[in-house]
């Protein structure tokens, strides 16, 4: 039946489009150094534990390393913003770290709901409370912070 296959095609390229609206350069390479920065996170909360600094300090200076590390990298390779004038920089950064600290605080606050409140599971909670704060740290970079404009593109 032709018309079966005019929907089939619209389908595919609806999709497709899709597709590529959403897993392109910058996406992937944003998962890809989210990874890492999850990495630092990982590695420098042990090393410190390690050197006998406490679970506070400890867990201060992991997300300290995986904020600046995740800046460097979303700036530089992800969205690719290239103005390091000091004023463009300072205000990038600043709005970066709070930003995190926003979603950090979401996560502690969701956490507290999904686990405390609401009885689920603490790793099912983790999962979703993460992936949220990964699609909120992706659109607040995107939108507030690393924004394109004619002057840095």
């Amino acid at each position: 039946n032709k018309g079966n296959y005019e929907e089939s095609d619209m389908l595919n390229e609806k999709m497709g489009k899709l597709w590529a609206r959403f897993v392109n350069r910058e996406t992937v390479s944003y998962f890809i150094f989210g990874v890492l920065t999850t990495a630092v996170d990982w590695l420098v909360y042990p090393l410190m534990r390690w050197f006998g600094h406490s679970v506070a300090m400890s867990s201060i200076a992991s997300w300290a390393a995986a904020v600046i590390f995740a800046f460097v990298t979303n700036k530089l390779f992800v969205f690719q913003s290239y103005t390091f004038r000091p004023k463009e920089l300072g205000k990038e950064f600043v709005s970066f770290v709070s930003c995190r600290a926003l979603t950090g605080a979401f996560t502690v606050v969701a956490m507290v709901v999904i686990v405390d409140v609401m009885g689920w599971n603490e790793w099912i909670g983790k999962v979703a409370v993460s992936a949220l704060s990964l699609v909120l740290n992706y659109i607040f970079s995107k939108l507030f912070i690393f924004k394109k404009t004619a002057e840095n593109n």
